[in-house]
């Protein structure tokens, strides 16, 4: 048990950049409480989005991410998982939407671990939530949300050595049949965050910033389709 303790909390990440996203501007505030929140500045827009983080990676890795999609107008919110592992804080969600009561929509997603865990989430509170964004991530079989009214939009990397992308095309059969799956070519696992190489993982063919930017359009497009 304590060298399970010990490997949990020694998570993967975060790379420099990511703590440079972690900054307030002119654009974005940024602040750290139960949840590292992107809020924007001066935004209409009454979308969410919460973030879980892949299994054993700092949650700070994801902060480039999440400060793209805010500064696109949507209040962001990356949830720290107990013991870096997402399987522990399922329902973590339920106290970030509850202290937002002026988000009228709200999506949930994550990468890899952290994606199965919102796509469980979803699964358990359909009234809560009207967007899933995958990264690298595909629902536990006994989720099955097939009759959902449910966005969902699943995105993946070419070059994934953790998550096939016959994983993926296999779950779709989980998915609401409007689901849109987008495939990053040359995109790995790693990529999905800011926390450097992974174990186990194949080597992308394209830069991390690219791999993000095809990442943060995709999202966007389903966060866009919710306000």
């Amino acid at each position: 048990m304590v060298s399970f303790v010990v490997w949990a909390q020694t998570p993967f990440g975060p790379m420099q950049e990511a703590l440079d996203a972690m900054q307030s501007d002119s654009k974005v505030t940024v602040f750290m409480d139960k949840w590292l929140v992107f809020e924007p500045i001066n935004s209409s827009k009454k979308t969410g989005f919460v973030i879980y983080p892949g299994g054993r990676v700092d949650y700070r890795s994801y902060a480039p991410i999440a400060r793209a999609i805010a500064q696109e107008g949507y209040l962001t919110i990356i949830a720290p998982m107990p013991l870096n592992l997402a399987v522990f804080g399922v329902n973590t969600a339920n106290d970030i939407i509850s202290f937002f009561p002026e988000i009228s929509a709200w999506a949930i997603g994550g990468h890899s671990l952290g994606g199965t865990m919102a796509s469980q989430f979803a699964y358990e509170n359909p009234a809560k939530i009207m967007g899933l964004i995958l990264w690298a991530a595909y629902p536990a079989s006994g989720n099955n949300m097939s009759e959902y009214s449910l966005l969902v939009t699943t995105i993946y990397g070419s070059n994934d050595g953790l998550v096939s992308i016959l994983q993926i095309q296999d779950s779709l059969k989980l998915l609401p049949p409007t689901t849109t799956h987008f495939e990053i070519v040359g995109g790995n696992h790693a990529q999905f965050g800011w926390y450097g190489d992974q174990p186990g993982d194949n080597p992308a063919e394209i830069t991390r910033e690219m791999q993000q930017t095809q990442i943060a359009n995709a999202s966007l497009n389903l966060l866009l389709k919710l306000s």
